[in-house]
């Protein structure tokens, strides 16, 4: 199943495609340059794996020419999947956009893992769900070379509720989460006993602010930092594991030399290396410093986690399974290790 973009979208991505594409075309021939865009700024972990990777591939191959275009100039994270799946754009770091195909949603399942460990053995280099991925991704023309980590996402509540939630769902009733826009994450919270509000994250924090929702959901710790003056609890769940793919369009990766391929592909194993563990401690680092703001963070029970997992399991993986499918989700049960 490929799920196409609206006219209107595939409009506006043809005509950057007709803007893009020319020069590209022509320099590609001259000095193998290419694009590589990506929408976070110079702070975000996207840009600390795009300048790893120009430094492995200068390394690898150094005729290459890298036009890197960081901080969305290009676009956001979705026009730049799109951007990418059209052929507009050959390669971008950026997150799945479930509107072209809504089993993507995949990544925001629940409690596939709950450790750094776990998610490097699962999501990292060598890890199965690159595979699991790219029978999604190869139908929409498009290639994963590997899983950009972000850190775990759990919930957080605004100055002045005065709630904890750490049972579900009895805990969570009555508070109105702020969860991202898609079907999945409504499903989750209201599973969880919450009031799942979507909610674009540019509207989020003026949300907080005024009260329009009590605390956000898909939170990892360096949005909570960033948020941090109106915070005051942060529950760590750890429901999903946030991370985003390195795509490159697959009529263009396949028109390459396989000298080139193996060369880029070299340079993107390198630096998937590094960049793993510099997530980790960016994660890490970002959690201390929420704590040490004064938010106060939240650990769950055993039993309290368990039960949270269950719930998932019970009622949002066999929701998923109606979207990707028995065989992707058997796939996922053996990884997650449930019976």
């Amino acid at each position: 199943m490929t799920i196409k973009p609206k006219l209107s979208a595939l409009f506006k991505s043809c005509t950057l495609a007709a803007a893009v594409s020319l020069p590209l075309a022509s320099t590609a021939q001259a000095d193998d340059s290419f694009i590589l865009a990506q929408a976070m700024n110079t702070d975000h972990i996207f840009h600390a794996t795009s300048e790893q990777f120009i430094t492995e591939l200068d390394a690898q191959n150094p005729d290459y020419d890298v036009e890197y275009h960081p901080g969305g100039d290009l676009g956001d994270w979705t026009s730049l999947f799109e951007q990418t799946m059209q052929g507009a754009i050959p390669m971008t770091i950026t997150y799945g956009a479930s509107e072209f195909d809504p089993r993507l949603d995949l990544t925001w399942l629940g409690y596939v893992v709950d450790s750094w460990e776990k998610a490097r053995e699962v999501y990292g280099p060598g890890g199965p769900m690159v595979d699991v991925y790219n029978q999604i991704l190869e139908e929409n023309d498009l290639v994963s070379l590997g899983i950009i980590p972000a850190g775990f996402g759990s919930i957080t509540i605004r100055k002045g509720v005065g709630k904890v939630p750490t049972n579900f769902p009895e805990d969570a009733k009555g508070i109105k989460m702020r969860v991202v826009p898609t079907p999945l994450a409504v499903e989750r919270f209201n599973n969880l006993g919450f009031s799942a509000v979507p909610m674009p994250f540019s509207e989020l924090y003026t949300a907080l602010q005024l009260g329009t929702v009590d605390g956000r959901a898909f939170g990892p710790a360096v949005e909570i930092w960033q948020m941090r003056d109106v915070l005051e609890s942060y529950v760590l769940t750890r429901d999903y594991f946030e991370h985003a793919f390195w795509l490159v369009n697959k009529d263009w990766w396949d028109d390459l030399p396989e000298q080139e391929r193996k060369d880029i592909r070299a340079a993107a194993d390198a630096t998937l290396n590094v960049v793993w563990d510099k997530a980790r401690s960016i994660d890490e680092d970002y959690l201390a410093k929420v704590r040490e703001h004064g938010i106060d963070v939240v650990e769950l029970t055993p039993t309290q986690l368990q039960k949270a997992k269950d719930s998932l399991y019970a009622n949002e993986w066999p929701y998923m399974e109606d979207v990707v499918g028995t065989d992707i989700m058997d796939m996922m049960r053996k990884i997650a290790a449930i019976n």
